[in-house]
């Protein structure tokens, strides 16, 4: 997904393919991305960082007396889009913000993970790999285009055409995504109608969120190609499963994995432990980055194999926690209750700090938990001390509001300017009547 390239080749390619456009692309703190565009005639000067954008106008950016901001291209992820004209082509590079006086913006979710990674390294990792698993719906539209709710199909897990309609638009989005660099490693029917997954190779944790984000856009447009709308919100219908992204996590230290350790019982090693050990203390506090909205807390209910519950396993998925069994380079921990609507980068980085603070204080998890939890009563779960997720948006912000690990890991800005967001966004949803009240009470009362 990504190639080393230098400043002169960037300029070489352009020309030779006729690169009419750049898009210098960022995100606002939600994950939304945001793009500058430019003609190939002021590329050298977007690659001398001088290209300037309005940051007030960002939403969880700056004030307007603060709104000079730069962008810096990271000349590795530059590509060419292979879905547009081949005359008057279009390329898209990934920047990092600065502010006027050159240092990194503290708002840029970008810089937010590589803070992490920093961390990382620092402790002696040398690298954070990440291997997500985004599911997705795709929907119908109506006579003008718009999306509705009515899937398109009426498959179920792992079937094909054709049942499967939406194999055309998938095996196109996958075409798409190697053209750009991936490395696609399965494709499938989900288990809702209409449902589906294209999972790509792991890859370090700031190429996998690049890679996240353009996989999105991907999904969408050539979604849109077949007359299809493609949405990323985790739970669109009532009554059947929402749409994760199932988060694979390891760390290498001196080019081995440090998560292997193939004297244990479990192939674990003690940096596993803890870093399960720290996910499981800290993940209440990172909930409202992995799981972003209102919405989100709608997946995670019992009865439709959402991990709803603090717990892990080797040898079940009902667990918040999966350790895949693949052992040795591959040895991973699977954190299940992602869902894709977050910001990658910034729940990358609450995910690492959660892990690493395990590691660096040396959290035993608790004990395995081999059985289906979700068969399991409230009194068993008790006596295993599992305990639930937070169950909405509002309960998920409030403890990160208490998080001084996640304000550390955010940093200042980020930190408050995403739990104001997240609270008004709350209230906006909870002060709204809805057409379940309505049919509720309207008559009744």
């Amino acid at each position: 997904m990504k190639i080393k390239r230098t400043r002169d080749e960037i300029i070489a390619i352009v020309k030779e393919e006729n690169v009419k456009f750049i898009r210098l692309q960022f995100t606002d703190i939600f994950g939304m991305l945001k793009n500058v565009a430019i003609t190939s005639d002021q590329l050298e000067k977007a690659l001398d960082n001088q290209c300037m954008f309005d940051g007030s106008s960002i939403e969880g950016f700056v004030r307007i007396e603060e709104s000079d901001m730069y962008l810096y291209p990271d000349i590795d992820t530059f590509v060419i889009y292979p879905w547009r004209p081949q005359i008057g082509k279009v390329a898209r590079i990934i920047c990092d913000v600065y502010t006027a006086d050159g240092k990194p913006f503290e708002g840029d979710p970008r810089y937010v993970l590589k803070r992490a990674i920093k961390k990382a390294k620092d402790m002696g990792f040398d690298k954070f790999n990440v291997g997500p698993e985004c599911e997705f719906f795709l929907f119908l539209t109506d006579s003008e285009g718009n999306p509705t709710t009515i899937t398109h199909d009426n498959a179920g897990y792992f079937d094909l055409g054709p049942i499967d309609l939406g194999e055309n638009a998938r095996r196109d989005m996958s075409m798409v995504l190697e053209d750009m660099g991936f490395e696609i490693e399965a494709s499938h029917h989900e288990v809702a109608p209409g449902q589906h997954e294209i999972d790509f190779k792991y890859t370090d944790a700031l190429t996998a969120a690049d890679a996240i984000l353009t996989f999105k856009l991907v999904v969408k447009v050539i979604a849109q190609r077949h007359g299809l709308h493609a949405t990323f919100m985790p739970k669109p219908i009532f009554g059947i499963n929402g749409s994760g992204m199932h988060t694979n996590i390891s760390l290498f230290k001196n080019e081995k994995n440090a998560f292997y350790d193939e004297n244990d019982e479990n192939g674990l090693s003690s940096d596993a432990y803890h870093f399960i050990g720290g996910l499981t203390k800290n993940i209440g506090a990172i909930t409202a980055l992995t799981n972003p909205i209102v919405n989100s807390y709608k997946r995670l209910v019992p009865g439709y194999e959402a991990p709803v519950y603090v717990a892990w396993s080797g040898k079940n998925r009902s667990p918040l926690i999966r350790i895949p069994a693949i052992r040795g380079s591959s040895t991973r921990v699977e954190l299940r209750n992602p869902d894709p609507a977050c910001n990658p980068y910034l729940a990358l980085a609450g995910i690492l700090h959660a892990g690493l603070d395990g590691i660096e204080n040396k959290i035993e998890p608790p004990a395995a938990v081999n059985k289906n939890i979700y068969e399991m009563s409230e009194a068993q779960r008790k006596k295993h001390k599992i305990y639930s997720l937070p169950a909405n948006l509002y309960e998920a912000t409030i403890i990160m509001q208490k998080s001084q690990l996640v304000k550390d890991a955010l940093g200042e800005h980020v930190f408050t300017k995403y739990i104001d967001a997240k609270l008004d966004e709350w209230n906006q949803y909870r002060t709204k009547v809805t057409p379940w009240e309505l049919e509720q009470y309207l008559t009744k009362y």
